[in-house]
């Protein structure tokens, strides 16, 4: 979730058609908190890699997800998430006519019913961070991606309201990652983390 995300579509021609129609949903419905083009391009390349299975949390109206679907293989089934009815609905109409995608109404746990992914892409207003409930030896296969957005860390350890940020440590700290946190614009951070092998 990107504050603003939306309105950061306004000039790009470059956009791939999937994402071109999911940020006229967001246009239309009023969302206003897509995830922004820096992140999107890094979803697309991610997904590339990703050899059976995709899900990400914090559908919205779907560009995230767009993004996703516009890089993935076309045999990579993309499960999303979002927890409010009429947003999930307008994501699922987006992907209409990708039976690879489907968008599904509930609390971002659900992404459990189909995992372990080859990518997993975490957002929503901070659902799943820190808590140590996403826990990578469930959600991802061995050597899988989890995705998680941040402001970007500026000392160590990253602070958050002036207390250690736990969600973001929860990820770089973890003892099944191998994770690191990558910049993608001056207010925008990813934390990108590989399952490790078992043993």
């Amino acid at each position: 979730m990107s504050l603003q995300g939306t309105d950061a579509y306004r000039n790009d021609s470059t956009l791939p058609a999937l994402v071109r129609r999911a940020v006229e949903a967001a246009r239309t419905h009023g969302f206003a908190f897509s995830c922004r083009p820096e992140q999107g391009r890094l979803l697309q390349v991610l997904a590339a890699g990703a050899l059976h299975s995709i899900a990400e949390t914090g559908t919205g109206c779907g560009v995230g997800p767009a993004w996703l679907a516009s890089g993935a293989a076309p045999e990579t089934r993309l499960t999303s998430v979002e927890r409010d009815p009429d947003r999930a609905r307008i994501a699922a109409e987006v992907f209409r006519d990708r039976p690879d995608v489907e968008v599904l109404h509930g609390d971002w746990q659900r992404v459990e019913e189909h995992g372990p992914y080859d990518l997993l892409v975490l957002d929503g207003g901070g659902q799943a961070k820190g808590d140590g409930a996403a826990d990578p030896a469930r959600l991802l296969t061995a050597g899988g991606t989890v995705v998680d957005d941040f402001t970007p860390a500026t000392a160590w350890p990253p602070r958050f309201d002036g207390a250690p940020d736990r969600s973001r440590l929860h990820w770089l700290e973890h003892p099944g990652l191998r994770a690191t946190e990558l910049r993608l614009a001056a207010d925008l951070s990813v934390v990108v983390g590989t399952r490790l092998p078992a043993g």
